[in-house]
């Protein structure tokens, strides 16, 4: 039995600007602030103060001020942003059953999860990126049927995986996201805002299960935008 736990955050705040944003969401900023500097528009002091405030933004509202006083990209971006954090979210599917032979079968990006996957793989690879992922109750259901390859689950924290009843036959599952185990249990401190079960059997492969890359720090972005100067 699922014990309880908090739903996770509703699809539809009554603010879009309190929508949270994504790493993509972010990195699109960033580089709009980097042509905006290189245009002129931006000093390196205030590209930098930009910089290091859009990467550590958490909501749309954060971002909007860093672009609201500059034109052609960050205006487009701006309204990229805006559009994505008003739009209205779209029912999950009960079930969606998925069969490939060869060849990879990715979800990531901005994809809506139905309350139950079911996929079917042979000698391919299957990719599971939750990290903006839209999701609509406390549980998903992923049942597999993969022969060879790798099944990898990517997760943002508070999010926990569940693979005790997977067969495996041949191969390991690794959780990375609070150590090597399979138990399924939160990482401590951590409130717990969706689970996610794993179901079914893997032939000869593997099930990965790892917390999404940290965003690009500010000095990179510094020294990608300085390879660009002209040198003395």
């Amino acid at each position: 039995m699922v014990p309880a736990m908090s739903l996770p955050m509703p699809l539809e705040p009554p603010d879009p600007k309190a929508v949270r944003v994504s790493h993509e969401d972010r990195d699109q900023v960033a580089e709009a602030l980097r042509v905006a500097a290189g245009d002129g528009r931006l000093s390196l002091e205030e590209l930098d103060e930009r910089l290091e405030a859009a990467l550590s933004a958490r909501t749309y509202a954060d971002l909007a001020p860093l672009l609201a006083d500059l034109p052609g990209q960050g205006a487009g971006t701006l309204a990229l942003l805006g559009a994505a954090a008003s739009a209205v979210p779209v029912a999950p599917k009960d079930v969606v059953r998925v069969k490939r032979s060869g060849g990879s079968i990715r979800y990531e990006g901005a994809w809506l999860v139905p309350k139950r996957l079911e996929l079917e793989a042979h000698g391919g690879s299957v990719v599971l990126d939750f990290t903006r992922a839209t999701i609509a109750g406390p549980l998903t259901e992923v049942d597999v049927a993969m022969r060879g390859g790798a099944l990898r689950i990517i997760v943002p924290p508070g999010y926990v995986v569940d693979a005790n009843e997977v067969n495996m036959r041949g191969g390991a599952v690794r959780d990375r996201t609070h150590g090597d185990s399979r138990d399924g249990e939160p990482t401590p401190g951590v409130p717990v805002v969706h689970r996610i079960v794993i179901t079914g059997k893997m032939t000869g492969g593997s099930v990965n299960i790892q917390l999404p890359r940290p965003p690009r720090r500010p000095g990179r972005l510094r020294r990608l935008f300085r390879r660009g100067e002209p040198t003395t």
